[in-house]
C-alpha cells in the first residue's frame, strides 16, 4: 500500500474524496493464488463504489455535495474491507489482518 498523508484530517474536499479513492483501491496484495479470488472481489466492489463517487461528483449537475459523497464512499468501503484472505508479505499466523 502506498504511504499518503490521511486527507480525513484536511479541510480540502476535493482532497478527501481523492484520498478515500485511493484507500478503495490501494488495497494489500494477495498471499497466494489461492487469495486472489477474495482480493479481487473486494477490489472489485471497492473500484465499483469509487468509480460511483467520482461519475456523482463530476456530473454536470451533482446530485450530492463533495463531502456527502466522500461520506457515503468510506460507509461504502466499510462494508468491504481488505480482510478474509491472506495478504502478501504478512505472516500466516496473523491472515486477513
Amino acid at each position: 500500500m502506498t504511504a499518503f498523508h490521511d486527507g480525513a484530517s484536511s479541510t480540502d474536499p476535493t482532497r478527501n474524496l481523492l484520498t478515500a479513492v485511493l484507500e478503495a483501491l490501494d488495497i494489500p496484495h494477495p498471499a497466494t493464488i489461492g487469495d486472489t479470488e477474495t482480493h479481487d472481489q473486494i477490489l472489485a466492489d471497492r473500484a465499483m463504489h469509487a468509480a460511483i463517487a467520482l461519475r456523482s461528483v463530476l456530473d454536470d449537475k451533482p446530485q450530492m455535495s463533495v463531502e456527502w459523497t466522500t461520506t457515503y464512499l468510506r460507509e461504502r468501503l466499510a462494508e468491504h474491507p481488505p480482510t478474509g484472505y491472506r495478504h502478501y508479505g504478512t505472516p500466516r499466523t496473523e491472515a486477513g489482518q
